[in-house]
């Protein structure tokens, strides 16, 4: 079995890498189109062939379909991260970016053959109407939405809409046995961007950022807000798992934690033009404590953070190698609604690194580098990461970095064993604890709103018949592990999954820390220096 899981989770991972990447790809970086220039004879070609087609070709052709793959093999031709966006994904890639979209603002469920609502989103139009956890809908404006398969996306744009609209939902709710009628008026319903945040210890703060939109600036200063509130002076920021977005917001961000005038990244067009953006004012943040937490899953964005603090002498990266995405893509717009990302520069950090890891071998080869790693071992061991001297840099405190291929962090974390991120996966990718907690949660709702937030954190206890009860759902899927030996991470994942469907992620993301590696580390860390600290004052008093 162990030798199963060997090859499974790491070519689950993999494909995330991969998937992850290239939304990352997609996401909108800065800038203005530039102007496309006076017609040439490539132009002229492309355009009389598509011509020749439409009114020669001896069949009926789509000559749409034929643009839209002429135009991604030319981009294939280039970068991973050049890319077609057409005209059917762009208003998904725009909302993702623009941090909300117009809905009723509810996670649903297909149990079954039913959409059935996991929670609703506070104070978001189907909260203030009354829908709650549990109702299956079935009916939206005279649709039919029970009984038949309906993909997810169909369901989300049956419900979507105009803001101020009204949809007329006729939905069942279990727990009364009764079927109830609700009109909610569509808003705008965000899409958080900073994922979850809570106090690590007395006086750290955590902080989780899935991707740089447009509302992620604004969502982490509310957020590191509220954590200072609560005492916060120090702070680890959580960049694991995101593949970037707007280079702009990743620059505000930066500023945050660096000094007036200090560099954060500079960029190189063809041309060779170089533009520098520097930290200006006084940051949120200065001065303070932080700790960075990457994997190779941390790209483009992520790693113009990581690589400014880094450059910069502040503060302590921690975990493995980031992905590698040095490039600077801009969108432009293709005239029919559709549009291209493409690469116009590249980027460089404060001590001229560029950490742009090679695509020479072609797109295949570019996304599955993470099996490299694997295999070679890096994801275990430091030693295993092979950098040559010419790519070492010294940062203005004498601290040697290197480009190449990702940010390499200060302080190194391994993967966990294959048990472990085996759990992982049952939870990330297979979703495993949330489908079971679901359909437990749906047997007696309410011994389980009799919890407070804070009662719920501090005395529930998953016992031994919900983890036996667990055990049987993963075996009915074939699923073989050594269960008892991870008997307390599954009962944490357990109780953060039924944290997450009453509450909210941040209660979730808490009981998890319990067993992050990355997050032990950085205790371990801080008690250190705080401990070296206390020797120099004792030192100093003598």
């Amino acid at each position: 079995m162990e030798k199963k899981f060997n090859y499974i989770w790491p070519t689950l991972l993999a494909f995330a890498v991969a998937v992850g990447i290239f939304i990352g790809g997609k996401l909108h970086f800065d800038d203005s189109p530039e102007k496309l220039f006076s017609t040439n004879s490539k132009k002229d070609k492309l355009n009389r062939l598509i011509d020749y087609i439409d009114y020669e070709y001896v069949d009926e052709i789509d000559t749409d379909s034929i643009v839209d793959v002429t135009v991604n093999n030319i981009l294939g031709k280039l970068d991973p991260h050049s890319v077609y966006i057409p005209k059917s994904e762009m208003q998904e890639v725009s909302e993702s970016m623009k941090g909300d979209f117009v809905g009723i603002g509810i996670s649903f469920y297909m149990y079954h053959d039913t959409i059935t609502v996991i929670r609703t989103i506070k104070n978001g139009p189907s909260h203030i109407s009354g829908i709650k956890p549990g109702d299956r809908i079935l009916i939206a404006d005279n649709d039919t939405l029970f009984g038949k398969r309906i993909p997810n996306n169909s369901i989300v744009s049956r419900l979507k809409g105009k803001a101020g609209t009204k949809v007329d939902l006729k939905v069942f709710r279990k727990s009364e046995k009764r079927l109830m009628e609700f009109t909610v008026t569509r808003d705008r319903v965000p899409i958080k961007s900073v994922e979850s945040y809570y106090m690590l210890t007395s006086d750290m703060g955590y902080l989780k950022i899935n991707r740089f939109a447009e509302s992620t600036f604004k969502e982490f200063k509310e957020a590191l807000r509220k954590l200072k509130l609560r005492g916060a002076q120090k702070l680890v920021l959580d960049l694991r798992d995101n593949p970037g977005g707007y280079l702009g917001i990743a620059e505000k961000l930066a500023d945050e934690f660096l000094e007036d005038d200090k560099l954060i990244l500079y960029t190189k067009n063809k041309r060779g033009k170089i533009k520098r953006a520097y930290a200006t004012g006084k940051g949120d943040f200065e001065d303070k404590p932080v700790y960075v937490l990457i994997n190779e899953r941390s790209a483009s964005a992520s790693e113009i953070i990581a690589g400014a603090l880094q450059d910069n002498d502040i503060g302590t990266i921690v975990g493995r190698r980031s992905f590698g995405k040095g490039l600077v893509q801009r969108e432009m717009d293709l005239g029919d609604g559709s549009a291209v990302r493409l690469t116009v520069s590249r980027y460089y950090t404060p001590t001229g690194r560029s950490i742009q890891k090679s695509y020479k071998k072609g797109h295949k080869d570019y996304y599955q580098e993470f099996m490299d790693r694997y295999r070679s071992g890096e994801l275990v061991s430091v030693d295993s990461i092979k950098v040559a001297d010419s790519l070492k840099f010294t940062t203005p405190k004498g601290k040697v970095v290197y480009g190449g291929g990702g940010i390499i962090p200060d302080v190194f974390v391994s993967i966990g064993s294959n048990e472990e991120e085996a759990i992982d996966s049952m939870d990330d990718t297979y979703e495993f604890f949330s489908r079971f907690v679901f359909e437990h949660l749906e047997k007696d709702r309410k011994y389980y709103e009799s919890f407070s937030r804070n009662e719920f954190l501090d005395d529930f206890k998953v016992d031994d018949i919900l983890f036996d009860e667990f055990i049987q759902f993963v075996l009915n899927r074939k699923i073989k592990l050594d269960f008892y030996a991870q008997e307390n991470r599954i009962k944490d994942y357990l109780k953060a999954n039924i944290a997450e469907q009453l509450f909210s992620p941040n209660v979730a993301a808490q009981i998890k820390g319990n067993h992050d590696r990355m997050l032990q580390k950085v205790k371990a860390l801080d008690s250190e220096n705080l401990y070296k600290v206390e020797i120099g004052a004792l030192n100093l008093d003598r």
